[in-house]
């Protein structure tokens, strides 16, 4: 597993449970607005943060002060050694949530089938016509994106779906698309943009709190919980 960064603690990045985060180096998406862009861009990304044996002795002590980890990116779907890492965190007593761009369904799939995973968040970046503008890959299929949709609106592992609202890529007919694709899901997040410092692109803004209001109320005509974060 190639760790770049942990979280020693969270309230936030697992819904209901108090946490930690790992965060693991690699994505196969190059989004202009994502603020890890260190843990995203080979040339910027430094030698892992830490081994597995000192994430586990971290993991050791926390033990009856954590509920959960959180494995969070980069996208965690491309370490070849995701799946034996995951297991031994669950043989230690702790629940895991997988954040995912969802582009790799059948590994998906194999984890959730597998019993490894409690809580999946999946980004829907943004509607099916701007969605390859949105991840900065030219040749991007849908077709990975939509089965990994199906799959977690069968209800197979709670999840989440949540979208990060920028001003220069989304719209109200964008959201309108969003809502048709991921209907009946049982929860959507709307996430406010914020500048790390660190972007892969340049120039780019949040929504005005009229605005983000106003995707929810779209988004809201098609999922029972539409929620904001950040906003």
């Amino acid at each position: 597993m190639n760790i770049q960064g942990l979280q020693r603690v969270s309230l936030l990045d697992y819904p209901d449970l108090i946490a930690c985060t790992v965060f693991t180096g690699g994505c196969n998406f190059r989004c202009p607005f994502c603020h890890n862009s260190s843990l995203v861009v080979p040339e910027e990304m430094t030698a892992p943060e830490m081994d597995e044996d000192d994430f586990f002795a971290f993991l050791a002590s926390r033990t009856n002060k954590l509920d959960g980890v959180c494995i969070s990116g980069g996208e965690p779907l491309l370490q070849p050694g995701l799946a034996p890492f995951i297991r031994k965190i669950r043989e230690m007593g702790f629940s895991v949530k997988l954040d995912t761009n969802g582009s790799m369904p059948d590994r998906l799939k194999d984890l959730v089938n597998a019993g490894l995973i409690d809580y999946v968040a999946m980004d829907i970046k943004n509607s099916p016509a701007q969605y390859a503008v949105t991840v900065g890959v030219d040749s991007l299929s849908l077709d990975r994106i939509s089965e990994s949709i199906s799959f977690l609106l069968t209800g197979a592992v709670p999840y989440e779906f949540r979208t990060t609202l920028v001003k220069e890529f989304h719209t109200a007919a964008d959201i309108e698309q969003i809502g048709q694709w991921i209907k009946g899901a049982e929860r959507y997040y709307l996430q406010e943009f914020a500048d790390s410092g660190s972007l892969i692109g340049q120039d780019l803004h949040a929504c005005s709190r009229g605005e983000t209001e106003e995707f929810r109320r779209i988004a809201a005509e098609y999922i029972p919980s539409v929620q904001l974060r950040g906003t």
